[in-house]
């Protein structure tokens, strides 16, 4: 298979992607005191529209839950299969990750709006994920729910 067939750029594989997807592990969430940043806002939109979130923050290391769910400091000791994993850091900071990704090895991998490294999409999409990159997921279901 090619590897670039996993890169997801159309609606109609972004609306597949949605329909397959329950569980959403999110890398980089904010906390509620940070409720105005879109790493907060977005898991918490798509936790009110049905969505399981698993938080995986990068820092706050005193924080164990958010949203209402346990917080996980790596995908690897998530103990339930991830469908996607939605990436808030900047893009330079998204290389250290991609072995914790690779271990978990998550359906889809989807890099929010602002976020693109074509290095590491390259990386995971030849692993088998399909790969979104700068693009908004709370936007993209909004827009896309029947």
């Amino acid at each position: 298979m090619n590897w670039r067939e996993n890169i997801i750029t159309t609606s109609a594989e972004i609306r597949n992607l949605l329909n397959e997807t329950r569980t959403i592990a999110v890398l980089g969430i904010k906390t509620e005191a940070q409720a105005g940043q879109p790493a907060f806002y977005v898991p918490s939109y798509l936790q009110t529209a049905g969505f399981q979130i698993i938080p995986v923050p990068v820092y706050y290391p005193d924080v164990t839950r958010i949203l209402g769910q346990q917080v996980f400091r790596r995908l690897v000791d998530i103990p339930i299969d991830v469908d996607l994993v939605n990436v808030f850091r900047m893009s330079q900071d998204v290389p250290p990750h991609v072995d914790d990704i690779l271990a978990k090895m998550p359906k889809a991998v989807w890099m929010q709006s602002g976020i693109r490294n074509d290095a590491v999409a390259e990386t995971l999409a030849k692993a088998g994920m399909k790969v979104v990159q700068d693009r908004c997921l709370m936007v993209d279901h909004r827009r896309l729910r029947k």
